[in-house]
């Protein structure tokens, strides 16, 4: 922010744009009410592709490529900051085309998105390959669809309901004062009146895009949906938040006013609707407790595959039991997260339920020969079939094909992104000759 804020402002403005970034009111709620730290680090991106956006002029192959870095930054950080990077990449490379009469930024952008998609594979191919795996429709169930999450929205769920209070009330609070600070920083129009339009429209689209008025666009508008928050739109809401104030109020006084302001917003909220970190000392002992045995931790359903039920599974089972009548004498000698290794002695044939998902990169040998494990239909749990006697087995995470294509893919994509700075600083470069 320090260096797209320098590009029209001093030092000292400069820096205070940055600080005001870094705790913007959207940022403290982050923080102390949802501690999304990956979003709150894509945060850091939006300066970036906005400075990028506004010195990139189509004919830059090294300005591009790093646009194109940003891009894929963007889904290594957080799949659904990088769905709003790439949204608002489109609607601001499509302002700055007409603004400028250059439709040579469209193709600009394009290859940004094509390259940072590239370079990203080795995370896209999998993370896209793999959602037939598992039940990822889970992930708008209701309480989580972008219909449950608008601003000022009723549910029958009544913490749901208090945290959108808080997080709607921010988002009006933030939205006013952008309001009030382009109207006084109104003489940007002339001074720069790309800068101008473009943080103007991306806020105005950022809080449409709140409001249920917005509705039929993300259930048409690609991996919209799977935001599931439109609230979420304050990330980049609080990039025209910070100019706007820098811009438009020129005092210091009314600067540090507004922002006491707004901190009496968020306290005023936090006192009457919901204090944060909700979680009391009885439900962190709780959790701490669960992870010291290895029991672990509720996961989420969208991740589970597909039939399986997390509520049926008894957290207290053993890793490893005997799925029917045999008897067996069972010992683990290896368990973590990519490995597991164990012995079975058993009275008869049998199969073994493991306290493990059966996901299909898991590769099981008993005895040194390669088996096709079964799944328990009521949790989705991995079946085992062994036969009497000792049995050792060993289940291994395997490298599944759409990996290697993902790594392959950045590994290309980088070498050529490279190779294409170092060529065109090369060029660039005069030689001694010239000197």
């Amino acid at each position: 922010m320090f260096f797209l804020a320098r590009q029209w402002v001093d030092r000292r403005d400069a820096t205070f744009a940055a600080v005001l970034y870094a705790v913007n009111p959207y940022h403290l709620v982050i923080v102390y009410w949802r501690s999304a730290f990956a979003e709150l680090l894509a945060s850091s991106l939006l300066p970036v592709l906005l400075l990028l956006l506004l010195r990139c002029d189509g004919k830059r192959r090294r300005t591009v490529i790093y646009l194109a870095m940003v891009m894929a930054g963007a889904w290594l950080i957080n799949a659904p900051a990088a769905v709003m990077i790439h949204y608002s990449l489109a609607l601001l490379i499509v302002l700055a085309a007409w603004l400028r009469r250059s439709p040579r930024l469209l193709l600009a952008g394009t290859a940004a998105v094509i390259l940072g998609a590239a370079l990203a594979s080795f995370y896209l191919v999998p993370a896209i390959y793999q959602q037939k795996w598992v039940d990822i429709a889970q992930a708008v169930s209701a309480g989580s669809r972008p219909l449950d999450n608008f601003l000022f929205v009723h549910t029958t769920d009544a913490e749901h309901d208090a945290f959108n209070r808080i997080i709607s009330w921010t988002a009006i609070a933030e939205i006013i004062v952008i309001g009030i600070g382009a109207w006084a920083a109104r003489n940007w129009r002339t001074r720069d009146h790309e800068l101008f339009y473009t943080i103007v429209i991306w806020a105005v689209a950022c809080a449409l895009l709140m409001t249920p008025i917005s509705n039929p666009l993300w259930s048409v508008l690609p991996k919209m949906r799977f935001m599931q928050f439109p609230w979420r739109w304050m990330l980049c809401l609080s990039v025209p938040f910070t100019l706007f104030v820098v811009l438009g109020f020129r005092r210091w006084t009314l600067r540090v006013a507004i922002y006491l302001a707004m901190l009496c917003v968020v306290g005023f909220l936090w006192r009457h609707y919901q204090a944060p970190w909700w979680d009391n000392a009885a439900d962190l002992r709780e959790m701490q407790d669960n992870m010291a045995p290895g029991t672990g931790y509720e996961g989420t359903d969208e991740y589970t595959p597909v039939g399986a039920d997390p509520s049926s599974v008894d957290k207290d089972a053993r890793r490893v039991t005997v799925d029917g009548p045999a008897h067996a004498a069972i010992h683990v000698l290896q368990w973590n997260a990519e490995n597991k290794n164990f012995t079975a002695q058993m009275s008869a044939p049998d199969s073994l339920a493991l306290h493990l998902f059966n996901y299909p990169a898991w590769r099981v040998e008993v005895n040194g020969q390669q088996v096709s494990a079964g799944t328990r239909q009521s949790t989705g749990q991995m079946l085992v079939p062994v036969e009497a006697g000792l049995n050792r087995v060993q289940i291994t995470f395997s490298r599944t094909w759409d990996r290697t294509v993902g790594a392959w893919i950045s590994a290309i994509s980088l070498a050529l992104a490279l190779l294409s700075l170092r060529s065109r600083k090369l060029y660039n470069a005069p030689n001694r000759e010239e000197r």
